[in-house]
């Protein structure tokens, strides 16, 4: 699995005129060398280095079994200077989203302090574009999180009923997640009712669901590192006609996108085709954020489905398509499922219905 990822990015590494590449965040680490500890790894056209302290050393042995293994000691200043130095590099890469501020004045005094001729170079992406298209073991173990939280799902909403609080329902939903087998939750659990339905990413508060309103819940497992990302909107008691009117345009905005984004077409154009039906329907300024993300070691990650996303989409990325329609005061309608590209076409991953439910 390490060898054959390296083998794409070290191309991309030397595309860039770098005699070596610093990866820092967590996920890109994990991705590449299988570690899923605290370090960094050092990738050269003839080098795969993965550097952590005292406290990792026999866990990166264990899980990075491709990679040469260099204690460190202190911080990436006191240590990383002198191990480019005897490597022999003067480019050196660096992920520039990861890397602190701080960290890079450091290692720049270090640099200018001892003499060494080591030139910082920042990158942004070089490992997160591999990562957009899914292999077959990732895209399994994806399906699995997605399939777990469709379980914990229908065993969650027997229990969510008027009368418990927006953190009661969650904790519910929590408590099934790993039950089932769910490795943690992907992201904190959202149970938004009423009025605090129309805040997207709203945290569960002592609010009591009630009889009249629309609940939203998001929810998503991770297994092995890999999420999923899932949400629905249910309501109890008889629905008035702006959710039924609400919640259809949602759901044909969604469905608009799932027939007809093709591999190939530019994320902004997928986002459209769902922006469309929201906003003929009279609502595209209560649909303030894009269609979609892409969902792997990171519940958010690439490609990114919005109005101003540079990505094109390409067979074997998975992402959310997750249409809504948000209005202050009174609430929100969102639907998400999880699909992947296959030969052209979006393959639906989410196996929980999503025609209106009404619970009694």
């Amino acid at each position: 699995m390490g060898i054959n990822r390296l083998s794409k990015l070290r191309p991309v590494i030397a595309q860039q005129g770098l005699d070596a590449l610093l990866v820092s965040k967590t996920e890109n680490c994990r991705y590449l060398s299988g570690f899923s500890g605290e370090g960094h790894l050092l990738i050269s056209p003839d080098r795969a280095v993965l550097a952590a302290d005292f406290r990792y050393l026999e866990q990166a042995k264990k899980e990075a079994p491709d990679f040469n293994i260099a204690r460190t000691k202190g911080d990436l200043a006191q240590w990383l200077p002198r191990l480019t130095s005897e490597f022999g590099w003067r480019k050196l890469g660096f992920e520039a989203n990861t890397l602190t501020f701080a960290a890079y004045g450091q290692l720049n005094e270090k640099i200018t302090a001892e003499k060494i001729k080591l030139e910082l170079v920042p990158t942004t992406n070089l490992v997160e574009n591999l990562r957009s298209v899914k292999e077959k073991r990732e895209l399994k173990l994806i399906t699995k999180a997605v399939e777990l939280t469709d379980a914990a799902f229908i065993r969650a909403k027997s229990g969510i009923r008027p009368g418990i609080t927006e953190k009661q329902a969650a904790w519910e939903i929590e408590k099934y997640l790993r039950e089932g087998g769910s490795d943690g939750i992907a992201f904190d659990v959202i149970v938004a009712s009423g009025p605090n339905s129309a805040l997207p990413h709203a945290k569960p508060t002592e609010r009591v669901i009630r009889p009249g309103e629309p609940v939203i819940i998001d929810m998503g497992a991770r297994l092995d590192g890999y999420c999923s990302d899932f949400s629905r909107t249910l309501f109890f008691g008889k629905p008035d006609k702006t959710f039924v009117a609400i919640y259809n345009i949602v759901l044909k905005a969604q469905l608009t996108a799932i027939g007809e984004i093709r591999t190939g077409m530019k994320a902004s154009e997928a986002d459209q085709l769902a922006r469309d039906i929201i906003e003929q329907a009279g609502y595209g300024n209560a649909f303030g954020h894009g269609l979609g993300h892409g969902v792997g070691l990171e519940v958010h990650e690439s490609p990114a489905i919005g109005p101003a996303s540079q990505d094109s989409l390409a067979d074997g990325m998975v992402f959310t398509l997750e249409p809504g329609i948000y209005i202050p005061g009174w609430g929100g309608v969102r639907i998400e499922d999880m699909v992947s590209l296959k030969e052209g076409r979006v393959r639906v991953l989410t196996g929980t219905e999503k025609e209106m439910e009404v619970i009694k």
